[in-house]
């Protein structure tokens, strides 16, 4: 029988002792009862990660008090009612704070735990957050946004800024595609990455790069085996000289936009 995989365990790093400021604590009638669920931020899901549950040297948990001007000491004990030190009372029963596979469903009997993570924890924000409906609606009403004003850009755009794009994303494959090849990827590319898509499409750069990889492909131009110099491929005139760590086809794509490069795009255009 195959051994069980050995739970790894993680914990947070050491915070420095400094004073944390929280948001203000809701009112009573603002705190709504509820089970909640966090999670760990930028994706992350490690089969288990603990974070600090009280305040010692190494892990500083405090809560500064604007209202009153202190820092508040806090803790994370199962048999009391709020994670403020300062108002529980006898001996504590110290609990765990452990999210598994990224995330932590804290049901609404344990107030003390979700008050503790949703008001006063200084790593809410930085580590984890708590999953709010609405924000998540927020979060894909904008994606979907963005989807839709990137497909709509795609399918308005012509065949060379299409091929342009789909350059920087296909590399020289887009050579052997047909148009309506173009028209396909270009939408299924907007849907993928939105952002990324719309950034190029708003990037002047990026039809110039294209414009100085078709010209070499068709040996108008020529870049060296060092890739540092561009000559004319009728002569052997050098052209310019790339900039140590860029680039080429970008150094040159910047280059077309100088007085001198205007010219010579305007001869490349005529060839191509």
């Amino acid at each position: 029988m195959a051994k069980q995989a050995k739970a790894e365990t993680i914990e947070v790093a050491p915070q420095p002792v400094t004073t944390q400021v929280a948001p203000q604590k809701p009112t009573i009638n603002s705190w709504e009862i509820k089970d909640r669920v966090y999670y760990l931020k930028n994706g992350k899901s490690p089969l288990t990660l603990t974070i600090p549950g009280k305040h010692t040297r190494k892990h500083a948990l405090l809560y500064f008090d604007e209202k009153a001007g202190v820092q508040r000491e806090l803790k994370y004990a199962t048999n009391q009612d709020s994670p403020l030190v300062d108002e529980q009372k006898g001996e504590c029963t110290m609990g765990h704070i452990r999210f598994d596979n990224g995330s932590l469903m804290v049901p609404k009997s344990k107030q003390n735990l979700q008050k503790l993570l949703s008001l006063y924890h200084p790593l809410k924000g930085k580590l984890y957050e708590e999953f709010s409906a609405q924000e998540e609606a927020k979060d894909e009403l904008f994606e979907l946004d963005l989807q839709i004003d990137a497909l709509n850009a795609a399918r308005n755009m012509d065949v060379d800024h299409a091929e342009a794009i789909l350059r920087v994303e296909k590399g020289s494959i887009v050579n052997e595609m047909s148009s309506k090849e173009l028209k396909r990827d270009l939408l299924l590319f907007a849907k993928k990455d939105p952002v990324l898509f719309i950034n190029l499409a708003k990037d002047e750069n990026v039809q110039l790069r294209n414009f100085a990889i078709r010209a070499s492909e068709a040996h108008i131009i020529i870049l060296s085996q060092d890739q540092r110099t561009f000559t004319w491929g009728s002569n052997g005139r050098k052209l310019m000289n790339v900039p140590f760590d860029e680039n080429p086809y970008s150094a040159f794509a910047a280059f077309l936009k100088t007085d001198e490069g205007v010219e010579i795009y305007k001869s490349i255009d005529k060839k191509l």
